[in-house]
């Protein structure tokens, strides 16, 4: 039996920035919407796994591939493994955390992850892109991924502590692996190096996991944070 390629995109109403963030109207359709209908075009598997049941009513208008998963959760891949395990996801499958604030996530890029996963061996698959704005290098929010000759992940920062060349690049937070890797992930303690930087992929290297890096030739538009995401978001779609 053929391993699947799932999308599991984390979905919760807490936003303290953006209140009900997933909901948030962009050019007439929430930004919820924007991200399922953006990669349902792949043919994929793909789910939304909420928290709220006001999210959880409102997917429904476009799509039955929702779960609810609990509150408490306090990242998206604790979310991600409740939702996987409720789908009964096998071992082996992959299951590519997208967040739920990426509207605009190339399909070619996701398609490329998914190639990447079957052809290197690795715990877990990510990806990046060149740095085009000389802003990004200062940008906390921006954060920063060494890469080795052989494509793997060293390191990921959100302050650079070298100088910026060709084997630094910034990272795109979208991640695969298979059932069975996710499953030791959210039973592994956040690490000090973790908790410093609040880089939850710390804690994957710090437990001796492989991440290889998919990188992605064009330049991947930021996700919906702020306010004025959402207005770069409108202006962008009116192009």
């Amino acid at each position: 039996m053929e391993n699947r390629a799932i999308i599991l995109i984390p979905s919760r109403i807490g936003s303290t920035r953006l209140p009900k963030k997933p909901l948030i109207n962009i050019s007439g359709m929430s930004l919820i919407q924007r991200v399922f209908t953006n990669v349902d075009k792949l043919k994929l598997a793909t789910y939304i796994a909420t928290d709220s049941n006001e999210i959880y009513e409102h997917v429904l208008k476009f799509t039955k591939n929702v779960v609810m998963t609990d509150s408490k959760h306090i990242s998206g891949t604790d979310r991600v493994f409740e939702a996987a395990t409720k789908l009964n996801i096998r071992d082996d499958d992959l299951v590519i955390n997208l967040q739920g604030d990426e509207p605009f996530m190339p399909q070619d890029l996701l398609s490329k992850l998914i190639n990447d996963f079957n052809k290197k061996k690795c715990d877990v698959i990510s990806a990046a892109h060149p740095i085009f704005n000389k802003e990004d290098v200062t940008n906390k929010n921006c954060v920063k991924v060494t890469i080795n000759s052989s494509g793997y992940a060293e390191t990921f920062e959100r302050d650079l502590s070298r100088k910026l060349d060709n084997t630094v690049m910034r990272h795109i937070g979208i991640y695969g692996y298979k059932y069975k890797t996710l499953s030791k992930i959210i039973s592994l303690e956040p690490t000090q190096n973790e908790l410093e930087h609040k880089l939850e992929q710390l804690r994957f290297l710090d437990n001796n996991l492989s991440i290889y890096m998919s990188q992605y030739k064009g330049e991947v538009r930021p996700g919906i944070d702020t306010k004025d995401d959402v207005v770069k978001a409108e202006e962008y779609l009116k192009i």
